[in-house]
């Protein structure tokens, strides 16, 4: 059985930064595809990063790039997300994700194609 635990949301003012972390266990993440998509009240889930480590293939919203990063520690199964100059958009339930195998760089951030997700944790920024 698959799980993700995310962790590291808070609260924090415009222009502040933040670390997600997002712990897998059941398999070993080094050979899957895991992103970060977050979900704002009244809004649909997007997918903001998410990345195929064994190819070093990443891929970032539009909304986000620049501001935030993705890396994966393979031996901790850990995926982090790094959130810097925070804007009150960014406000939302970031929740981790990860599927088998790798998927095409233009469907990296397509929410239908992953099969694990975690419970989320929130990030709400200030203005």
């Amino acid at each position: 059985q698959v799980h993700l635990v995310e962790s590291g949301g808070g609260s924090v003012e415009t222009g502040g930064s933040l670390t997600l972390s997002c712990v897998a266990s059941g398999y070993a993440g080094g050979g899957n595809t895991m992103g970060w998509f977050r979900q704002a009240p009244g809004k649909e889930r997007e997918g903001v990063a998410a990345m195929y480590a064994n190819y070093g293939v990443t891929a970032y919203a539009d909304s986000v790039k620049g501001r935030f990063s993705i890396s994966q520690d393979s031996a901790k199964n850990t995926l982090y997300l790094v959130l810097n100059r925070l804007k009150p958009d960014d406000t939302a339930m970031y929740y981790c994700a990860a599927r088998p195998g790798l998927v095409g760089p233009s469907e990296l951030l397509s929410r239908s194609l992953y099969n694990y997700w975690g419970q989320g944790t929130q990030v709400t920024v200030s203005s």
